[in-house]
């Protein structure tokens, strides 16, 4: 599987309220009006200007922070296929696999690639493509390539279930 898309590059230790602000958590909960909100406070032309398959770039340490998952949803919905970084926050990096981004670690890559640019990712090869070069990560498993192409270990589990034409129940944070 090739992955196509253009980068949107961000530094270090870019974490979960940054990637979707705290003081939406419990108030916007559709998953597409969450995406109009992705990384508002970093970049404010991110939402209105992102595209399907478009990559996030990361430096150290992506994701740290709390553990909410509209921080991973947020950039799915937007249309995020994949995230490179030079590392991710342990919650975080789980978050993505259960939504069916791809998350791949390689220092050497976000160093060369540029914010803006069109590169490809191939997960059967386990190389990134841009402009600078190319450059190998380490292979992702085939349990974690199936979750990713299912849609997402939820996806997975309710394919398996049967239960994957049902709506999704809703959550709700709170209280009660």
């Amino acid at each position: 599987m090739i992955l196509h898309g253009r980068v949107w590059k961000y530094g270090d230790d870019v974490n979960t309220d940054v990637i979707f602000p705290g003081k939406y958590t419990y108030t916007v909960t559709d998953p597409k009006e969450q995406a109009k909100h992705a990384l508002e406070d970093l970049d404010p032309t991110f939402a209105s200007n992102v595209q399907s398959g478009a990559i996030i770039v990361g430096g150290k340490n992506w994701g740290n922070g709390s553990s909410r998952e509209q921080a991973v949803g947020c950039l799915k919905y937007s249309g995020v296929t994949a995230i490179i970084a030079k590392s991710f926050g342990r919650i975080y990096f789980r978050n993505v696999v259960n939504n069916g981004l791809v998350p791949i670690v390689s220092a050497p890559a976000v160093d060369a690639i540029q914010n803006g640019e069109t590169i490809d990712i191939d997960l059967d090869a386990h190389t990134i493509r841009c402009v600078a070069g190319s450059f190998d990560f380490p292979a992702l498993s085939p349990s974690l390539l199936t979750i990713i192409e299912t849609g997402g270990l939820i996806q997975m589990l309710r394919k398996k279930l049967g239960t994957e034409h049902l709506p999704m129940p809703e959550i709700k944070s709170g209280g009660d």
